[in-house]
């Protein structure tokens, strides 16, 4: 242990004060903090880490235009250089199971591991999606189990399973309402997208076909509600909406917005991304939404790091129901779970619908971890899901605010994530410094520069799985960093130190990427 200085204080090891630590070591390792080069740096062109025949030489007629002319140049390890390496680089990843991922938007929290253990159950690990139907009985079981309270905690009439994830539930829901527009014999073009929606809204709309007209936030962040109702006309397919919003704020006029848009004979799609901070709590049928996508992966807890795996079924109204997509499941009149596909569609209600939006049915392991959580929680867990998220924003929200610019702090109480600015920070400081500070603190910073309604955008989404400890680190945290703006301390503009790198120039790591490696030449 340190020996404590005259004033009785005892540094903790490696802050300032441990002077006889070295700055540097001949490795690049530091203590338990490993450097790691790139595995073509580690490995041996031309090498294999297993005994292998040379292969025969064998041609295959007709193919042999496609030989290489060369052996790729592939690094050569061992097995065990191989698993260092990868553990390694694993070691330089931030996870849930490491700390709190306050991602604003996008509901980062713990996954059960009950419900990791149930859908690694067999019958559902290995179940393929070509496989005879009379074999996979229990799978369509579970589909349309899960469908069944999907439909119930929305207040919903229909659900389509197939939607792989957010933004392909935002296309189904889109594509029911082209086609139900068509289905009435009218040219209607527009969709209206508010500013506290999310980025993709507007992007799914113009793939579907529609023109996107925006529609502004009021002075609490919410839909102006005014401005929405003077463009309101025959043109006008619908409108879509974020509730609770992008900036952590529910919309309050939502059955008004819901009654003015169908009075205008157009459809309300809802974005259900940030479902969890009202499930249990309010039905999205009852404020008149025609289509909504739940993100399971986000709602349901499901891993959904690294780009997946998503799944996004999508919830609808009685008018749009007819025209879902296919196949789907449905209990037939033998008791039975079967597949509904085209031939059969028109018996259920479907004939009408636009076609398919996937190969196969969904996601089954999503399907099954999305299940026992909902099974697990039951109806009350399933609202303190809600409550707790909630509550863990609020606090977020109030213990930063006198530190950091909260814009909508007066608007009322949070949703499932508090919103923050850098308004209030020193000229030359900037949300990107409080980002990369977090980094040096041990967390992974919150969304920055989202929504682009708030300058400088700090959203930060605590989840309902963090304990008031756990959020107290990260508030102190916080609070530190903006102590450190106001004082101008110029360390924090190079933040981070003490990462595996530092601050990186990422726009010219995005405008210019490095995507293959190349062997740097001799001497």
């Amino acid at each position: 242990m340190n020996a404590p200085n005259a004033s009785g204080w005892r540094p903790a090891m490696g802050e300032a004060g441990d002077h006889e630590l070295p700055l540097a070591t001949a490795s690049g390792d530091k203590g338990l903090a490993l450097e790691e080069k790139l595995i073509f740096e580690l490995g041996r062109p031309g090498t294999c880490g297993v005994d292998m025949d040379e292969p025969a030489g064998a041609v295959v007629p007709g193919l042999s235009k496609f030989l290489r002319k060369a052996a790729p140049a592939l690094p050569g390890l061992s097995e065990p250089e191989t698993v260092r390496h990868y553990t390694r680089l694993s070691r330089q990843n931030y996870a849930i199971d490491l700390g709190p991922f306050p991602l604003g938007s996008c509901t980062m929290k713990h996954n059960p591991r009950l419900n990791e253990k149930v859908a690694r159950f067999p019958g559902f690990a290995d179940v393929h999606p070509l496989a005879p139907q009379r074999t996979v009985r229990g799978a369509y079981e579970v589909i349309n189990e899960l469908a069944h309270w999907l439909i119930e905690l929305t207040g919903m009439h229909g659900v389509a399973m197939t939607p792989k994830a957010g933004a392909h539930g935002e296309l189904c829901g889109l594509l029911c309402i082209k086609a139900a527009i068509e289905a009435r014999g009218e040219d209607r073009k527009i969709i209206l997208v508010p500013e506290s929606a999310h980025g993709t809204n507007p992007a799914t709309a113009a793939f579907a076909g529609f023109g996107v007209e925006n529609i502004p936030a009021n002075a609490d962040g919410r839909v102006d509600l005014d401005a929405l109702l003077v463009r309101l006309g025959p043109d006008v397919a619908g409108v879509m909406i974020t509730n609770p919003n992008t900036c952590g704020l529910f919309e309050r006029d939502m059955k008004a917005i819901s009654d003015a848009v169908h009075a205008a004979g157009g459809y309300v799609y809802c974005d259900g991304a940030n479902f969890n901070a009202v499930v249990g709590k309010v039905r999205p049928g009852d404020l008149g939404i025609d289509a909504m996508h739940i993100n399971l992966h986000k709602t349901f807890s499901t891993p959904h790091g690294g780009g997946g795996p998503g799944s996004g079924p999508v919830v609808l109204s009685e008018a749009l129901s007819p025209f879902g997509p296919l196949p789907f499941t449905a209990k037939g009149k033998d008791g039975v779970v079967h597949l509904i596909e085209e031939e059969d569609a028109a018996a259920y209600g479907h004939s009408q619908s636009f076609g398919r939006m996937a190969a196969f049915h969904g996601q089954m392991g999503m399907f099954t971890r999305a299940l026992t959580y909902i099974l697990s929680h039951g109806a009350d867990g399933l609202r303190q899901v809600a409550e707790d998220a909630v509550l863990n924003a609020n606090y977020v929200l109030r213990s930063l605010e006198d530190v950091l610019s909260a814009p909508f702090a007066k608007a009322g109480p949070c949703m499932h994530e508090a919103l923050f600015s850098d308004d209030g920070l020193p000229d030359g400081f900037t949300t990107l410094d409080i980002a990369k500070g977090l980094i040096d603190e041990g967390f992974h910073p919150m969304t920055v520069y989202f929504p682009l309604v708030v300058h400088g955008a700090m959203l930060i989404e605590p989840t309902e799985t963090e304990s008031k400890d756990g959020l107290d680190r990260f508030i102190t945290s916080m609070r530190s960093l903006a102590a450190r703006a106001r004082n101008v301390d110029p360390s924090l503009k190079t933040a981070p130190h003490h990462a595996p790198r530092r601050r990186l120039d990422e726009t010219q790591a995005a405008r210019k990427p490095v995507l293959t490696w190349k062997e740097a030449p001799a001497g």
